[in-house]
């Protein structure tokens, strides 16, 4: 993995010169989003840096609301609520040029009995897939693509107004408009930036559809590095946000226009560092490319818990849009799910299924082992979409509704066999309190319809 911009030797010397006094230390939960303690940083320095942390294990066993919630055999109240390890990943120390005199990296999760690491923790999950990969000789890369819209009220008044009669940053479709976004450019300046200080590389950004709706591209890295730096943005875009006095919501359907897509780039590189995809094969594909391929679509319908985790992922699937449902693959195609982009050893696919509410250590895992699947099954690939794969009545299709994916994804013994009982059971159980808790609400939809006319 790449270094990260600060080393532990460069954070000690800034703590000297009272440049530093602010440590950072955040794990990934289930719905991605980072969690953990600001450490004082003399005493990171002193202690946490050679003895870890702790944090509560309900971090992994709670709902959107932090809400304790039953059915997770890692956490519960037969079992105490007692605390997992927070280990230090010092190869993901950075600054944090958005939070004044504070550095951050990342922990890797571990129990406190010294029986291994907690392998339902996302970064844990894709590790293990990587693994699994490493043993064909073959290193994945990724990029994630990640769209948002922005609006010009604060977290709080939207809060307040119950996310109603929001003010958008855009009023028209600024799709590519340089003028559009000029409008934002300050923000997404600023956004650009401070993720250059932090150690991610910005690639550039650009007008979306949606009312407000924005897009920023970072350069694509190692899987793990490429997840890591996906939650840091997402955090540190939303916490630049909201100093600007502005909200940005990565909801994949936020309101009844566009949703947000997260389309993830994915690519595999032998021993020797070179495409592992390329070769003479349809579309330039090598054997092993299409075996990726073919694994990627076969397993998409069982693992797309993984790609759309939430009740709204799948309201973003609108026919006629570009979050195409169609299991097929085509070359530049935009309506199939798999698109292949690039050119020699920049060759790769894009995966347009997830939205930007996706984890992308979730989703990385599950194109890796979606991977793995071809390769060891030695699986064929079917024939290219060249056409609208909308059209094509007899592709499969991405599951509807979570309710749909969550079935699919329990009973698959694919994806037991690659993920573990565990991991499967424990994002189960995620999906079947995200279900509950919508059955049991009373939407505006219904009272709209119903108040005074039924």
């Amino acid at each position: 993995m790449r270094k990260a911009p600060l080393t532990l030797e460069q954070l000690r010397v800034a703590v000297a010169e009272g440049e530093i006094d602010t440590v950072v230390l955040a794990l990934t939960d289930m719905q991605g989003r980072l969690q953990g303690k600001r450490f004082h940083a003399p005493y990171f320095l002193d202690q946490v840096v050679a003895h870890g942390s702790e944090g509560c294990n309900y971090l992994l066993a709670v709902d959107v609301d932090m809400n304790t919630v039953d059915g997770y055999a890692m956490s519960s109240w037969e079992r105490g609520y007692g605390d997992f390890a927070m280990r230090p990943d010092l190869d993901t120390l950075r600054r944090v040029p958005w939070q004044p005199g504070t550095v951050m990296l990342l922990a890797d999760l571990e129990w406190l009995d010294g029986s291994g690491p907690v392998v339902a923790s996302p970064r844990q999950i894709l590790r293990r897939q990587l693994d699994r990969l490493a043993a064909h000789g073959l290193t994945a890369y990724a990029g994630t693509e990640l769209e948002f819209v922005l609006f010009r009220d604060s977290y709080e008044e939207a809060w307040r107004r119950g996310y109603r009669e929001l003010t958008p940053a855009n009023q028209y479709n600024v799709d590519y408009s340089l003028l559009g976004t000029a409008r934002v450019e300050p923000l997404l300046r600023r956004i650009r930036t401070e993720m250059a200080g932090a150690g991610l590389t910005p690639e550039s950004a650009k007008g979306e559809c949606n009312l407000g709706q924005h897009e920023i591209a970072f350069r694509y890295d190692e899987a793990v590095a490429c997840a890591d730096h996906h939650v840091i943005y997402k955090n540190g875009a939303k916490e630049i946000a909201a100093q600007e006095g502005m909200a940005i919501t990565f909801m994949a359907k936020p309101n009844a226009r566009e949703g947000n897509s997260c389309h993830i780039h994915f690519s595999l590189r032998d021993a020797d560092g070179r495409s592992a995809m390329l070769g003479d094969g349809p579309a330039h594909l090598s054997v092993t490319g299409q075996r990726v391929l073919a694994g990627l679509l076969a397993t998409m319908r069982e693992f797309s818990l993984l790609f759309a985790p939430n009740i709204n992922s799948y309201k973003r699937y609108q026919p006629g849009s570009f979050a195409p449902t169609a299991l097929r693959w085509g070359t530049d195609n935009r309506t199939c799910a798999l698109r292949l982009v690039g050119h020699g050893q920049g060759m790769r696919v894009e995966n347009r299924v997830p939205g930007a509410d996706v984890n992308p250590y979730l989703a990385i895992a599950a194109l890796v082992a979606g991977a793995v699947h071809g390769i060891e099954r030695e699986l064929e690939l079917g024939e290219e979409c060249g056409g609208n794969a909308y059209d094509d009545a007899g592709a499969e299709r991405v599951p509807g509704t979570l309710r749909d994916a969550l079935g699919l994804w329990e009973s698959s013994e694919t994806a037991r066999e690659a993920f573990g009982a565990e991991v499967v059971d424990h994002y189960a159980n995620n999906a079947r309190v995200e279900l509950a808790a919508f059955d049991a609400a009373v939407t505006d939809w219904e009272l709209v319809r119903g108040f005074e006319r039924l």
